[in-house]
């Protein structure tokens, strides 16, 4: 199944998926972000350009959880932080995250799942509206793989030279150690 969804629940991607649509079997989307969105997207990110964002996720049904496992790429261009010339980038992140309903103040209600934590594991997401948003997903999984200093091939910063006129910041004090007796601490 391919969706291209345009953003329209505040976020700048959206693409809700309702846990009631994913069959016991499971599926699988592949997504493509329409022109606006990369646009939007793109200046989230803080990056010149996002002429290509994608991503290919499988749904599995966890009780009344999801578990979302995928890939999102992407083209990202962005200015080398040397020579700020144009770079191009490809961005490919993995992803695998499990959502769980929001636990109830009293009690649990009929549905939702109880989730034990293994030592070093992650807490679930929360499921917001009985669905998850592949979208909002793709769209942080980018950010995250985004490189926040990207280079230029063989772009390499050299210091700038300074001449030395002698006269250093604390060379008054330097001058009032000399006179008063040489190095003391």
């Amino acid at each position: 199944m391919k969706k291209t969804v345009s953003p329209n629940t505040g976020q700048v991607w959206s693409v809700p998926v309702a846990v009631e649509d994913i069959p016991d079997s499971g599926m699988r989307i592949e997504i493509e972000a329409p022109p606006a969105a990369r646009d939007q997207v793109a200046r989230l990110a803080a990056v010149r350009e996002l002429p290509r964002l994608s991503a290919v996720f499988d749904l599995t049904r966890r009780g009344a959880g999801v578990h979302v496992v995928g890939q999102v790429s992407a083209r990202v261009g962005q200015n080398c932080v040397v020579s700020l010339e144009p770079v191009e980038s490809d961005v490919v992140e993995q992803v695998g995250l499990l959502f769980a309903p929001l636990p109830a103040d009293e009690g649990q209600p009929e549905g939702e799942i109880e989730v034990k934590l293994k030592a070093g594991e992650e807490p679930p997401e929360p499921l917001v509206d009985g669905a998850v948003d592949l979208g909002a997903i793709a769209t942080e999984f980018l950010i995250l793989g985004i490189d926040p200093y990207p280079r230029k091939a063989g772009a390499q910063f050299s210091a700038p030279k300074v001449e030395d006129d002698g006269a250093h910041p604390f060379a008054g004090l330097d001058a009032l150690k000399k006179r008063l007796g040489g190095s003391q601490s």
